[in-house]
């Protein structure tokens, strides 16, 4: 999958500088649609790449109404974008500012839902059937049971997971089903 933060968020040179977006629209695309090429790095804006939906979840962005309407709207449950995108966009900037600390209160396993990524001293998980899968940018490595860890998705798309959203898993997935 594919996504942007709002635009170009590039040098013309096509190196990053500490800009990390242009907008609170985070959004998650079909990196495949209708044949169409993007340049990861064009005049409009600068592309992120996602193993999956449940990585770009994590991340903050939410489904593409122009590529990917049916799930977007599923997600958004007649929310309106400007007001969703605002205000997951305050969470992510809560989220980095406390980068490094535990969230005790909510870094227990139980309430939370199927594609909520944690970290895990220095790696990377996602809960899916009661158990974590190893996330690695080729791929789920491996299976472990549950156990606390810092939760990384934001809260808004922790409720719309828990609403009944199933966000989209890498093929390498599926062998825990």
């Amino acid at each position: 999958m594919m996504g942007n933060r709002g635009g170009k968020f590039h040098r013309d040179d096509k190196t990053l500088g500490a800009r990390r977006w242009a907008s609170t629209h985070w959004i998650c695309c079909d990196l495949h649609w209708k044949d169409q090429h993007h340049e990861p790095m064009g005049q409009g804006y600068t592309s992120l790449f996602f193993l999956d939906e449940v990585t770009a979840l994590a991340a903050g962005h939410r489904p593409c109404f122009f590529c990917r309407r049916k799930e977007a709207k599923k997600f958004l449950k007649g929310c309106r974008v400007n007001e969703f995108d605002q205000q997951i966009h305050e969470e992510r900037l809560i989220l980095l500012r406390k980068a490094g600390k535990v969230d005790a209160a909510r870094g227990r396993m139980g309430p939370l839902p199927q594609g909520t990524m944690l970290k895990i001293n220095s790696e990377f998980f996602a809960l899916k059937n009661n158990r974590l899968l190893q996330w690695s940018f080729s791929g789920y490595t491996n299976s472990i049971a549950l156990t606390e860890g810092k939760v990384l998705t934001p809260p808004s798309i922790i409720a719309i997971l828990q609403s009944g959203y199933e966000p989209r898993w890498h093929e390498s997935a599926k062998q825990w089903d």
